[in-house]
């Protein structure tokens, strides 16, 4: 017994010492919501039409939707999280602008002598890009995949899966508003843009998985969270 009190006093001392580092850690989602929130109203005024502004944020608004409703039991990782904003500003601009219209856009379009505004291209690599760290680490925490080919395979498939349903939502909505729904497909004349887009969101995976799964395995492993999903098995 007597040795009790001091184990209890170290135990105190370490986690109070740790507290400085977690709380940071904590308070980080909370600020990239606000922020979130902050260029989601800027996006909003002066947009072109709210209409395409509306179905251009709605992943966003979604995606934050279900962040918050399962922060408290499933917190991703501070790259998911950082990653998620990002992709969510791709949104607010080309829903501010229109994807065919963003002036960086057209600077680069004429700068490049290209044929037609880039900035599409560059939203549907950040829909492979941003998806694959988040499929990849939900398959790590919630399966007993391990990192490797088939973890790598089954989170290119989740992405093209998503690109695929995102284009069938274009689809849709170029059935139900006619040409009124352009703005919103930015197709800009090619009559390929659909297999660009999945194409473009394929090689955006393929580019986040190559670059970041040992910075994702490395935060996992900080935050204690590479075996949840074997453990509850």
């Amino acid at each position: 017994m007597r040795g009790a009190g001091p184990v209890r006093k170290t135990g105190a001392v370490i986690a109070s010492s740790a507290l400085p580092s977690a709380a940071p850690r904590r308070r980080e989602p909370a600020v990239l919501l606000a922020v979130g929130l902050v260029a989601l109203v800027v996006s909003a005024i002066g947009a072109k039409s709210m209409g395409t502004w509306l179905l251009e944020v709605l992943a966003a608004l979604i995606g934050a939707v279900i962040l918050v409703a399962t922060y408290r039991r499933f917190p991703l990782s501070p790259l998911a999280y950082r990653l998620i904003l990002a992709h969510s500003l791709i949104l607010m601009i080309g829903g501010h602008w229109t994807y065919a219209e963003v002036p960086a856009g057209d600077w680069v379009r004429d700068t490049l002598g290209l044929t037609r505004n880039p900035y599409d291209r560059l939203g549907h690599f950040a829909q492979g890009f941003v998806p694959a760290i988040v499929a990849r680490e939900i398959l790590l925490r919630r399966t007993p995949l391990r990192p490797g080919r088939w973890l790598a395979a089954l989170v290119l498939c989740v992405v093209m899966a998503v690109s695929a349903t995102w284009e069938l939502f274009e689809w849709l909505s170029a059935v139900v508003g006619g040409s009124s729904a352009d703005d919103f497909l930015g197709t800009q004349g090619d009559v390929w843009d659909t297999q660009w887009d999945m194409f473009m969101a394929g090689v955006g995976a393929i580019t986040s998985l190559l670059l970041l799964s040992r910075v994702q395995d490395r935060q996992l492993r900080t935050l204690g969270r590479t075996d949840t999903g074997a453990a509850q098995r």
